[in-house]
């Protein structure tokens, strides 16, 4: 089976670049299931019910989260109403609202695991992602043999440890939230696909996302400024993972990075794309 996962969808751009390309892609690749990290994708922070629905009808069939889901205070109403499909942490704490792992049917009828789980290297210092991680497997792999971990930390040594640390346990461990694409996919030799970064799908002339002449003040003055998503070099970052569905195991992994070349006439196309104010 083959299983597109989208990084970070950034914004406005991220939502443009996803509708454009995964329809195509899972036409193209013969895609079963296909998995985003969405947590950015209102209007550079957090994500609302309305931009859940557009993501779902672009072909996401789960979106996972990180850290900046806490950003809009309607998330948690969200995350309580779509547990099965839009995944927090699961390693917050358990009186936080929605879910951090679900299981979901696939396109040719295999189950599939998915778990959102947050690092503690310079981010908030929440329980460990490894004993989360063995607890939630313990009732995974009754389930289902395919397990998709999307890892969503700051350090590469971290994602790098756990991603040694579930090999042969889970089908996939893909990094999110540096919004940078690495180039060191790989099957560990028990058959798990890693990857540190799955990188941004959004705009990149910027700076990590964001417009560069905002971003830059804040860095050098460190003083609070306004941000919003830039909206030029925008690509779509993703991995392609294809899984022995009998076994667990993963057969390949394949990087997809692309620029999305949108005309002139594309929302008026995607008239569906309308949202908030790209700013926070």
């Amino acid at each position: 089976m083959k299983i597109l996962f989208v990084g970070d969808v950034f914004g406005k751009p991220g939502k443009r670049a996803a509708c454009e390309f995964i329809p195509r892609i899972a036409e193209e690749r013969g895609i079963d299931l296909c998995i985003a990290n969405g947590e950015n994708a209102a209007g550079g922070f957090g994500l609302t019910e309305n931009i859940a629905q557009k993501m779902f009808s672009y072909g996401i069939h789960v979106i996972t989260s990180g850290n900046h889901i806490w950003d809009r205070p309607e998330a948690h109403k969200l995350l309580e109403e779509e547990n099965t499909r839009i995944l927090r942490p699961a390693n917050y704490p358990p009186q936080v609202p929605g879910r951090g792992y679900t299981v979901v049917e696939s396109k040719n009828g295999a189950k599939v695991g998915v778990v959102n789980l947050q690092g503690r290297i310079f981010m908030p210092p929440i329980d460990c992602p490894f004993r989360t991680a063995d607890g939630i497997l313990e009732h995974l792999r009754l389930k289902t043999r395919v397990i998709i971990v999307d890892f969503h930390a700051e350090a590469t040594s971290e994602k790098m440890a756990l991603g040694w640390y579930l090999d042969g346990r889970v089908s996939a461990v893909l990094g999110t939230h540096t919004h940078v694409m690495t180039a060191d996919e790989r099957i560990l030799p028990r058959g798990t696909a890693y990857i540190t970064d799955t990188g941004m799908t959004g705009p990149h002339d910027s700076i990590i996302g964001v417009k560069v002449e905002q971003s830059l003040p804040r860095i050098l003055k460190q003083v609070p400024t306004r941000f919003s998503p830039a909206e030029t070099g925008v690509m779509f970052s993703a991995v392609l993972v294809e899984i022995n569905e009998k076994t667990g195991g993963a057969l390949m992994i394949e990087r997809i990075f692309e620029k999305a070349d949108f005309g002139d006439d594309h929302d008026r196309r995607r008239g569906n794309l309308q949202e908030e104010p790209d700013s926070y």
